[in-house]
């Protein structure tokens, strides 16, 4: 794989807290245009590398690179503007605003982070038609004039997926985006998520192998804080260290 086709990539990803080695030597390439997903057990370290990748938190150790370039020090709402975006950091809904609504504050943040509440009904109705435009993206157009607060589940992720977009991510970062779901949603948001990762590349953090197997094009298995395995999902669910990793833990 070229430098090219690495959109996120990860060399000797440390991280210690009083001790405790809670990530060890991991690396990772995240191909550009693919659903690649980061799973484990329970204790995996998947989430201690997804607050690494996003920078929530610093490395003790190794370097990480979005497009080329070193953000191993930089802060989350600076890689943001480069166009990596975890999901929760825009995901909050607002209950009392309708669907169309949340997506519009999402697209005001973008074009230059003043909310702009206090702006004539006139001014706040150029966002409608692009706020439209991601409503439809994430199947909620019979929604659009809904309290979101009122909103099933799923459908409010379905719209965290759309305030997300909102802010034109080249890659969006998904930290177990169907947690907690019936399989019904889960089957949904699936969907969703093969269908905006048309022009974008996914990084998915995900606890359950079997919700990612018909998803993602790379999945990398985290154990103990390091890589055990990686490849497609037939490859990794056969590894008998996968297997091993799994048992005693289950996989929901």
């Amino acid at each position: 794989m070229s430098d090219t086709d690495v959109i996120l990539s990860a060399k000797g990803m440390t991280k210690q807290f009083a001790g405790f080695m809670a990530v060890k030597d991991v690396n990772l390439d995240v191909k550009r245009g693919s659903i690649h997903a980061m799973i484990g057990p329970n204790g995996a370290g998947k989430t201690t590398c997804f607050n690494l990748l996003t920078k929530f938190l610093q490395p003790t150790a190794g370097s990480i690179s979005f497009n080329g370039k070193d953000i191993t020090t930089m802060a989350a709402s600076d890689i943001a503007r480069l166009g990596m975006v975890r999901s929760f950091q825009i995901s909050a809904v607002f209950p009392k605003l309708t669907v169309l609504e949340n997506v519009r504050v999402a697209l005001q943040r973008r074009r230059g982070g003043n909310f702009d509440f206090w702006r004539s009904q006139r001014v706040l109705n150029q966002f409608d038609e692009e706020a439209m435009r991601r409503v439809e993206e994430v199947g909620l157009t019979d929604f659009a004039g809904e309290l979101a607060g009122e909103l099933s589940y799923g459908r409010k992720r379905a719209l965290e997926f759309a305030t997300t977009l909102a802010l034109e991510p080249e890659l969006l970062l998904l930290d177990e985006p169907m947690a907690g779901m019936a399989q019904e949603d889960i089957e949904r948001i699936s969907a969703l998520i093969k269908r905006i990762s048309a022009n974008r590349t996914i990084l998915m953090v995900e606890h359950n192998l079997s919700v990612v197997a018909d998803l993602s094009d790379k999945i990398t298995v985290l154990a103990r804080g390091q890589v055990l395995a990686e490849g497609d999902y037939e490859t990794v669910s056969n590894d008998p260290r996968v297997i091993e990793a799994y048992i005693g833990v289950g996989h929901g």
